[in-house]
């Protein structure tokens, strides 16, 4: 899962080398994965009203369904 949002994220951003992805286990077994972007190029992760937030979290939501888990995805500054 974290490989798929780095190679996501990656894609949208002009600062590729600036995207970190680190993933954590909450005690529900959870997996929660934080994605991190240079500042200028938060908007192009997040999108017009969130969209392409949603559609990222939406792609994630459909591999862990797959590999019958449950991930978050968090966008943080």
């Amino acid at each position: 899962m974290k490989e798929l949002v780095e190679v996501i994220a990656k894609s949208l951003v002009t600062k590729s080398d600036q995207v970190v992805v680190t993933e954590t286990v909450s005690d529900d077994g959870t997996i929660v994965l934080e994605l991190r972007v240079a500042p200028e190029d938060m908007g192009k992760v997040i999108g017009k009203q969130g969209r392409i937030a949603k559609a990222l979290r939406a792609v994630v939501k459909v591999a862990a369904t797959k590999e019958d888990k449950k991930v978050v995805v968090d966008i943080v500054q």
